[in-house]
């Protein structure tokens, strides 16, 4: 269904129509009063002509958008992007409102939700994302497409942001305790069937890319050591940190977890951090051997996701067995030419 609006040309506001029409005709006429919406009929044939005759700029909310509507909302998106990696503030209002210049009779809030499905896009494609536009699925295949092209015709560009992104930079607030937030809820999501392929270079994989980036992660656990310090002092063991053992420092990668800490004296906490400079919903990579001593140990076992790194760490905790909280998608295989046969 199409709705009609007319946009206030002084600023940009989206006021209905008939509403428009009703109050100007009890102005001219105010001895009969403003119309009301049941005076009109045939607002295509009636409506919109007078309010264009008139100076009015009519908009149709509700039609499919346009190949070059789309192109511009993922530059203007895009542009945000570039300017969170490299720290430099901008106004999201002021680009909702610059870009609805460029696109027919589009509101702030479709703009705001379709900048919240390009982040879904990215999202599903491994790269970041704005923070303040959480993903949205459900997105039209043109906007699939055309993220998908900016990102091949712009990898240069798309890898500079990433590597801004993983910049590490170490927090000079720390809260610790106060950083704590609750874990995302696991969704799913029926995907729109695609022709179009969800693949990007690896290069610009976001989630490996943090998981190979030895001086985040590292950056990463020592933050969470002292988060560890402050939590074991609150609950009245600090004797308990001195136990504490940074295995993956001390012992190497391959023990399931990173950080041995403790809930008491009897009992361990086997801790596996992940850090990214991302937002709260930023995908991660999860080793086969990381999700197999999760089943093992169980609620031992303390999944720390550190994110927003660079701004000022956050943090949410996943308790117990991985396949509890997040869906687990494979993404790599070892291949070899001999295998034990069950």
């Amino acid at each position: 269904m199409t709705r009609r609006v007319v946009r206030d040309p002084k600023t940009g506001v989206d006021c209905d129509s008939k509403a428009i029409a009703g109050v100007a005709y009890g102005k001219q006429f105010p001895d009969k009063g403003p119309l009301t919406a049941d005076s009109f009929s045939g607002g295509e044939a009636t409506v919109v002509p007078l309010l264009s005759h008139l100076g009015f700029t009519i908009i149709r909310i509700g039609e499919d958008w346009s190949e070059a509507e789309v192109e511009a909302t993922v530059r203007d998106y895009f542009e945000m992007l570039r300017a969170e990696a490299e720290g430099q503030s901008y106004n999201k209002s002021e680009h909702n409102q610059a870009l609805r210049r460029l696109l027919n009779g589009r509101s702030k809030s479709s703009v705001e939700l379709k900048h919240q499905n390009i982040s879904a896009v990215l999202d599903a494609l491994g790269l970041p994302y704005i923070n303040g536009y959480k993903p949205r699925g459900n997105s039209q295949l043109l906007l699939r497409k055309s993220v998908q092209d900016y990102v091949l015709k712009n990898q240069q560009a798309v890898a500079t942001i990433v590597d801004a992104l993983e910049e590490v930079k170490l927090p000079g607030e720390k809260t610790y305790l106060a950083a704590l937030v609750e874990a995302p809820k696991r969704e799913a999501i029926v995907r729109a069937p695609s022709k179009v392929p969800n693949r990007i270079p690896r290069k610009l994989d976001y989630a490996a890319r943090d998981e190979a980036n030895r001086k985040l992660g590292r950056a990463g656990e020592q933050w969470v050591i002292e988060f560890e310090q402050q939590r074991l002092t609150e609950s009245g063991r600090p004797e308990l940190f001195q136990r504490l053992d940074w295995v993956s420092d001390s012992q190497g990668d391959g023990a399931g977890f990173d950080i041995l800490s403790f809930e008491d004296d009897a009992r361990h906490r086997f801790i596996e951090v992940k850090t990214t400079n991302g937002g709260l919903g930023s995908s991660f990579l999860v080793s086969h051997n990381e999700l197999e001593f999760s089943r093992e140990v169980c609620e031992q076992f303390h999944l720390y996701r550190v994110f927003q790194f660079r701004e000022g760490p956050r943090l949410f905790i996943l308790s117990g067995n991985l396949d509890r909280h997040v869906h687990l998608k494979p993404t790599d295989y070892r291949a070899s030419f001999r295998s034990f046969v069950e």
